[in-house]
């Protein structure tokens, strides 16, 4: 409970402090200033809940740290529901501080994601699918990597708080950028039925690129443990080679 309690309150504020940057602060800060807010406020959360549930604030970190065998199945629904209940919880604050300005209005998207016409560029479906599709798989493979027992100890925070910066800098004119289904159904709910009909696709495509990161991590994870059993087999002598050998 303690843990799933973490996630609820960690998407609470990537809520708040991303697409809170972009209803409240959008016409002041950019494209640039949102995709700095979303990065710090998941760098914030990573030094602040990651000792208690790992920070995931992500169904699809969820799923892809389940599918590289860092996390049991059994916790994955508990999970999943605090991080949209979370969400939801940010994005029913957030609208209520929003409808207090006079020239509030729904019509521009509360933050929501979207394709067609709702995209920022009208870019397209396929091109919004395959970018969350992709964009997922960079968060989720940096999340697997940078907490690796290899990597570096006390980096993890830095890492995915600059590389979910760097994804939306590349994707917001694409689709407002999702890479987390949390995100996308919380500001979805209060944006009105048009959100509520393209919400398929930010909750699709990013399991699918968490699915592919673990998939990739997989690979190099393995690739790496034989390179290196390979190296340190020619460092050895023959002789100490077959004494460790049994």
């Amino acid at each position: 409970m303690k843990a799933c309690f973490a996630e609820f309150v960690g998407t609470f504020v990537l809520v708040m402090g991303g697409v809170g940057s972009a209803v409240l602060a959008g016409g002041h800060i950019g494209f640039a200033g949102v995709a700095l807010a979303f990065g710090l406020s998941l760098l914030a959360m990573v030094y602040t809940i990651g000792p208690v549930s790992g920070c995931h604030v992500n169904p699809s970190v969820t799923l892809g740290l389940f599918l590289a065998g860092k996390f049991p199945g059994s916790r994955i629904a508990g999970y999943w529901a605090a991080q949209v209940l979370g969400a939801v919880a940010a994005a029913a604050v957030l609208y209520v501080i929003a409808s207090g300005a006079p020239e509030f209005s729904l019509g521009a998207g509360f933050g929501s994601d979207g394709y067609g016409i709702r995209s920022p560029d009208h870019y397209s479906m396929p091109a919004a699918f395959l970018c969350e599709v992709v964009m997922t798989a960079f968060l989720v493979l940096t999340v697997l990597g940078s907490t690796d027992v290899k990597a570096p100890v006390g980096f993890a925070g830095l890492a995915i708080g600059l590389v979910l910066t760097l994804i939306h800098l590349v994707s917001i004119p694409v689709d407002n950028t999702s890479v987390n289904p949390a995100r996308s159904i919380g500001p979805a709910l209060f944006a009105g039925s048009e959100a509520v009909s393209q919400l398929w696709l930010f909750v699709v495509a990013p399991m699918i690129g968490a699915a592919m990161a673990a998939g990739v991590y997989g690979l190099m994870r393995s690739g790496g443990m034989e390179i290196s059993a390979s190296r340190a087999a020619q460092a050895l002598p023959t002789e100490q080679i077959e004494r460790e050998s049994f």
